[in-house]
């Protein structure tokens, strides 16, 4: 294949990835109902040797705390789960689906892939450790070893942990996982070490305060946790 013609071809994959990004949000009508239809990205029991809940989805206080940063574009919450597990862990695809990308530009550095499920929704897996050796197009099984855990600050010894995220193939959309994933996430939640970790709003104490109960989140959308009584309060203020 000429020079030019590589070039072409790279465009038109950047192209695809960025209108992805900018593509009208898919309505419910289009979206798979949650059925508990995926599993877990790692295989075996969690424990502290293994892997656990690090982080939950939603409106976390770790999220509160940089609502207009790092979260800024996502409504100000944690539009995924964090699950801390020692580096170099297989890190398994959720559901039966095609791979979207590879190391494409969703954050969640050094490396990140995605698979698009049917039912129109896409999981994010980020902060892997080395680049995957899936090809974009690729079909994928529910389990099969799609790369392996990292460190979101790339020493294997800050941060390691896997974010998983579950969008609308928009990239527009985020859900919450729970629903979606079989899992026991009351046992989950105890074990690891988030427990409880949800920001109040002392004007609605009881909103957004169960793993269940988080909101979904709108890439652009106004923040959702702009709070005039927050507790605990932010340390040093809100970022």
């Amino acid at each position: 294949m000429s020079i030019r013609k590589v070039a072409a071809a790279g465009a038109l994959a950047v192209s695809a990835v960025a209108l992805a990004h900018y593509a009208p949000a898919l309505p419910d009508s289009a979206i798979a109902k949650p059925a508990r239809q995926f599993g877990l990205p790692f295989a075996g029991a969690p424990g502290p040797d293994t892997w656990l809940l690090g982080q939950g989805y939603g409106n976390t206080t770790g999220a509160y705390r940089q609502r207009r940063s790092t979260y800024g574009n996502l409504q100000g919450v944690h539009a995924g789960l964090d699950f801390s597990a020692p580096c170099g862990t297989p890190v398994r695809a959720i559901g039966d689906g095609v791979v979207a990308e590879v190391d494409g530009p969703h954050g969640s550095p050094p490396h990140n892939v995605v698979i698009d499920h049917a039912g129109n929704l896409s999981s994010l897996y980020g902060h892997l450790r080395v680049r995957s050796s899936l090809r974009v197009g690729q079909q994928v099984k529910r389990g099969q070893v799609i790369g392996e855990s990292g460190d979101s600050q790339f020493t294997c010894v800050s941060a390691p942990h896997l974010h998983l995220e579950l969008r609308d193939r928009s990239h527009q959309r985020f859900f919450n996982p729970l629903p979606y994933i079989a899992a026991d996430w009351d046992s989950l939640a105890l074990a690891g070490s988030f427990g409880r970790g949800y920001q109040y709003d002392l004007n609605a104490p009881r909103r957004w305060q169960t793993p269940e109960s988080q909101p979904e989140v709108r890439r652009g959308g106004a923040l959702l946790n702009e709070f005039a009584r927050p507790w605990p309060p932010a340390a040093g203020g809100a970022r």
